[in-house]
């Protein structure tokens, strides 16, 4: 059995120098082997200590029985503030419960049905881009990402990717999440609050025109919502819902940092998650052709009732989130006294909870490395992922657009495994590193071939099919 890639593990001893320049090109590759069987790991380092710790008991103490004594870190802060400013994703205490109070009401399970109507448009956007390049090789995270972009913009700001200011903001985000590593040089060095933050030029150029782009498209709304012409969408929902406890509405600014992140969340982490998906789909034919079975009677514009039918498209997702979560760590500051699995953690030590070595983690899964999403149907799956399945974090800080995403991923798989048989490429085996979430190094590279009717394909081995090059009517019949 060949197993998904995975990147390679450093020794279990390098220099802080080598350490740093192996953590600023790749979190994964700058970790040892030894982290995928360990309950926990501390690192020293001449400025501060971090432990690792994979052991669920103390990853429900961090993030689900204490949270209040585990806040966001600031090294995260350090080296997303140029984009996310002071979002909820890197806030803490009264100020992110009050940004949370403000933006969950959104993403209800009402509103999630109100938004599925632009998910699905955006679904068929991608499979029509996708159907001028049918039979080739492509570069399929790039399309993952134009795909989940679309979804946020519709959903959001009702435009389509298309739109001018939406493909410009695509544009400049792509551009930024190659140039920009998770934490820069102030997240590791004691640097004092006046020291520049040694951001590459780039990273700071980009994320200005992004914010600049969002800027523009809140203003607008903002006029819309006071003209009483606003669409009924998320920004709107968000922008006119005041907080039942203070009730303060977010103004332009704020929300511009809000919108980075659902940006960043909802866009670059599906993108990556799709993409993966699909590329082991492309590696397990067998299973594609469960998936493609599933959705073959799905209909050209499936309703929203329908995505309960995706069962095992949606354990295809979940399994993919399992080895390829988009964001592999996550940082907690120590704000008192602790003892973890009978060591002593000071104030001010950095608590990793690290979901792409718990998700893999030995002592944990049966066949870790492994793709399988029908383990997903085993009681001791479910109770693994209950304990060690964090793609979207747990307790009172999960992604609060954990539900949506759980819905655009198999709507988006479901969509192009039924208009396409997904190949892949020899001689092109992508490597996972992470920067802002988990890619591929050089790319994932797919060959997307048109289906026939499941009633019109010639079987090959295995009941395999192999249909010819087809015009693109006959695909959308």
């Amino acid at each position: 059995m060949t197993l998904p890639p995975k990147p390679p593990s450093r020794p279990d001893k390098v220099s802080l120098w080598r350490y740093l320049k192996l953590f600023r090109a790749d979190i994964l590759s700058a970790q040892p082997a030894r982290l995928y069987r360990a309950w926990m790991a501390e690192f020293r380092t001449p400025f501060f200590r971090s432990y690792l710790c994979n052991d669920p008991q103390l990853i429900d103490i961090v993030l689900k029985d204490r949270p209040g004594d585990f806040p966001k870190s600031n090294r995260i802060r350090e080296g997303l503030a140029p984009l996310l400013g002071n979002s909820v994703f890197v806030t803490n205490g009264e100020v992110w419960k009050r940004q949370r109070r403000i933006i969950d009401p959104a993403f209800e399970g009402g509103r999630l049905r109100d938004t599925y109507p632009a998910m699905l448009e955006a679904s068929l956007a991608a499979r029509d881009r996708l159907m001028k390049n049918a039979s080739q090789d492509v570069e399929i995270e790039q399309e993952t990402s134009h795909a989940a972009a679309d979804v946020i913009f519709r959903t959001l700001f009702s435009i389509p990717i298309d739109h001018h200011v939406a493909a410009e903001v695509f544009t400049q985000f792509r551009d930024y999440q190659r140039t920009q590593p998770l934490l820069n040089l102030a997240a590791f060095l004691p640097v004092p609050k006046w020291m520049p933050r040694f951001h590459r030029r780039s990273t700071r150029e980009t994320a200005k025109a992004i914010r600049a782009l969002i800027t523009g498209l809140t203003t607008a709304r903002m006029q819309e919502i006071a003209a009483g012409t606003a669409p009924d969408d998320l920004a709107t929902k968000i922008m006119t819902t005041a907080d039942p406890v203070t009730g303060d509405r977010f103004g332009i600014e704020e929300m511009v940092d809000q919108v980075a992140i659902f940006f960043l969340a909802g866009h670059e982490t599906s993108a990556s998650a799709l993409a993966w998906a699909l590329y082991l789909l492309a590696t397990h034919p067998d299973v594609q052709d469960k998936v493609a079975a599933e959705v073959a009677d799905l209909g050209e514009t499936p309703d929203f009732s329908a995505v309960s039918r995706l069962k095992f498209t949606r354990d295809v997702f979940r399994e993919a989130l399992r080895l390829y979560p988009p964001v592999p760590m996550m940082v907690r500051e120590n704000s008192c006294p602790e003892t973890f699995r009978g060591r002593a953690v000071a104030p001010g030590a950095q608590v990793v909870i690290s979901p792409w070595h718990v998700q893999r983690h030995e002592r944990i899964w049966t066949d870790p490395d492994a793709f399988d999403p029908e383990r997903w149907q085993a009681e001791a799956c479910r109770r693994a992922a209950r304990e060690a399945w964090l793609p979207f974090s747990a307790g009172p800080r999960v992604c609060t657009g954990a539900g949506f995403a759980m819905i655009e991923g198999p709507l988006i798989l479901a969509v192009l495994v039924r208009a396409f048989r997904f190949e892949p490429v020899a001689g092109r085996v992508p490597v996972p590193v992470a920067h802002l979430t988990v890619r591929a190094k050089d790319g994932i590279w797919l060959r997307p071939v048109p289906r026939l009717p499941c009633s019109k394909y010639p079987r090959g081995p295995r009941g395999a099919e192999s249909p010819p090059r087809l015009r693109r009517k006959a695909v959308l019949r």
